[in-house]
């Protein structure tokens, strides 16, 4: 719903954001507090070991990753404890990293826990785990209900004693009987997805021990800027090496289309995943699937199965003795498995952008083309925001595809993922731009720092300005361009910003000068708290709740001044400037402005000569 501009709603709305913001700065910034003044666990430089384990990685390490693995060494060797985000798109190698600093913590003999969202990504990582430590002499344990309560209770035991290096489980892990002998890291997957009841929990294990947050969100650049001095972060947005976009297609359901995908996958030796998040049909889909390719072996899995029934089915799909895994979005998070590289989604238009995202990225994670098909119902109309959200799919096909496929989820769901699900609603409401202001003057309010307010002035002279495509010829940046201009707190931003267009584009045109001029005036009026400047009959007519101010700079012009006092129930009066007739030539009443209001600070453009 659109709000009438200045309105109460919208003033509201902005209101009720800006007290949230203010709220989330403050519990992240207390935190942030607490632990600069808590005794936490100083760690060793490298050893050999640490060195020969990060030598056996198969794979070719990302700049980002390297340059992440040093943030949170960094923090492991510093004496306050840890708490760093993570973020990077799907498949870009989060888990090893997580890997390489519980491997820091278990060498120097303390305890790691890893915190994930669902019992069949706890399997993933206990194997994954499991797998990489295999030479070293630390013992991996998982929490989950695959374990029968015997199991449960021995590890919980082993735990408790110092026996189990690494565990990996679900909310599981939060549970009151859960006691650790020397817990010294604790890495979370995909936080926003565990409930407000556990948030507690885990705020008072930040207080004491390293913590690392897996997001698989990629965090756009302005929250990034926004939130530091909040949380500590670190972003992999570099694809591995080897590493090919996935081919993705929207399709109508066609039987011999979907009979053609799973041929060519099979004939490569390949494994395909066929979603349907339907339960109630879910194994007339499998025989369905079984019929268009009789001798391919396969298993149906979803979430309403007995435990060891579907640890059963997932371990013979990973183990290769089965072909096609029929299931609902169970794979959906941090399933990894190299030889499955074609996905078939069906009924895609029930699921979300962030969702098809997510479960795309479970293929394509090895040196093969993979392939996503996007399948449309048959049987009933294909509502158009569906629509919308299949093409941006269907678009961002590309490695770091992530980035902006966060950036056109964003309005509804996206940040929820790096702030919390709460905040989501409030960025809806606000817009992303906004939210990012908001969330900046929180942070430097809490923190005491000065805080530089976009002016909101309204200037109405009869001069414009443009930027012409031939000066800078990309859309993007001439839009960024206008920007940058419309939102500068102070008038050094705008010297810079000419420096900068300058070097890259050379000398800036009249037009684009007009522009920069209008954007210096305004700053100078939101100084002086003049909410809007018109020419009215003749006369120039400001609004300010402090006419002293602006009268004190307009007394040397030449031309006559007077004060209209407020109307009942307003604050703000009206200035009547009334210049000489040769005066009015809007870029000559530019250039007068300018010279009484922004003083010796105006940038020196050769333009309009005052008139005698």
């Amino acid at each position: 719903m659109l709000s009438k501009l200045g309105g109460e709603r919208w003033k509201r709305q902005k209101e009720e954001v800006a007290q949230s913001v203010r709220d989330l700065a403050g519990e992240l910034l207390r935190v942030r507090a607490a632990r600069e003044h808590l005794p936490g666990i100083r760690y060793p430089a490298d050893t050999t070991w640490q060195k020969e384990f990060e030598a056996e990685f198969p794979y070719e390490e990302t700049d980002d990753q390297l340059a992440a693995l040093a943030e949170i060494k960094k923090d492991m060797h510093s004496p306050r404890p840890m708490d760093r985000l993570l973020c990077g798109d799907v498949g870009y190698g989060k888990t090893e990293v997580a890997v390489r600093a519980a491997f820091k913590a278990a060498e120097f003999g303390k305890q790691v826990a890893v915190l994930v969202p669902t019992t069949i990504l706890a399997e993933q990582h206990e194997r994954t785990f499991g797998s990489r430590l295999s030479g070293y002499p630390f013992r991996v344990q998982s929490l989950s209900r695959f374990k029968t309560t015997k199991e449960v209770n021995d590890v919980l035991a082993q735990l408790r004693k110092g026996h189990v290096d690494i565990v990996i489980g679900t909310h599981r892990l939060l549970s009151k009987d859960v006691k650790f002998a020397d817990l010294g890291l604790v890495v979370i997957d995909e936080e926003q997805r565990f409930g407000v009841e556990h948030k507690e929990r885990l705020l008072s294990l930040r207080m004491t021990v390293d913590v690392l947050t897996l997001s698989a969100t990629p965090i756009p650049r302005t929250l990034h800027m926004s939130m530091l001095g909040l949380r500590d972060i670190s972003s992999l947005a570099t694809a591995p090496l080897d590493r090919r976009a996935v081919v993705t297609e929207v399709a109508p359901f066609n039987e011999r289309r979907i009979q053609q995908a799973i041929v060519r996958e099979l004939s490569r030796d390949g494994q395909i995943y066929f979603v349907h998040n339907r339960i109630h049909n879910i194994q007339s889909i499998a025989d369905q699937v079984q019929k268009l390719a009789p001798e391919a072996r396969i298993v149906v899995g979803h979430g309403q199965m007995e435990p060891k029934e579907l640890e059963k089915v997932m371990l013979a799909f990973m183990r290769r003795e089965a072909d096609i895994l029929v299931s609902t979005t169970i794979i959906e998070s941090g399933i990894d498995n190299p030889t499955a590289n074609t996905m078939i989604i069906n009924d895609a238009d029930r699921f979300g952008l962030a969702d098809l995202h997510q479960l795309r990225g479970r293929v394509g994670r090895y040196k093969h083309r993979a392939y996503c098909y996007l399948l449309l119902p048959n049987d009933r109309p294909v509502a158009e925001k569906a629509v919308k959200r299949l093409k941006a799919i269907e678009e961002f096909s590309m490695l770091g595809a992530g980035f902006k496929i966060a950036m056109r989820d964003l309005e509804i769901r996206g940040a929820g993922n790096i702030l919390g699900p709460e905040q989501s609603g409030h960025i809806a409401a606000v817009g992303y731009e906004m939210y990012c202001q908001l969330l900046d003057h929180a942070v430097k309010e809490l923190k005491n720092e000065p805080v530089a307010i976009v002016s909101e002035t309204a200037i109405e002279l009869g001069v414009s300005g443009h930027i012409p495509k031939a000066y800078i010829p990309s859309d993007a940046r001439r839009m960024d361009a206008y920007r940058r201009l419309a939102t500068a707190p102070m008038s050094a931003d705008l010297v810079k910003f000419e420096q900068e267009l300058t070097t890259a584009y050379g000398s800036p045109p009249v037009t684009v000068r007009r522009l920069i001029e209008l954007a210096e005036l305004r700053i100078a009026l939101s100084q002086l708290e003049v909410r809007s400047l018109a020419i009215r009959d003749g006369d120039l007519v400001a609004r300010t709740p402090d006419p002293g101010a602006l009268m004190a700079r307009l007394k040397e012009a030449k031309g006559t001044l007077r004060m209209l006092p407020p109307k009942p129930g307003e604050s703000s009066c009206e200035v009547y400037y009334r210049p000489p007739e040769n005066y009015l030539k809007p870029d000559t009443l530019l250039a007068v402005l300018r010279k009484h209001l922004v003083g010796s600070g105006m940038i020196q453009h050769a333009g309009v000569r005052m008139p005698a």
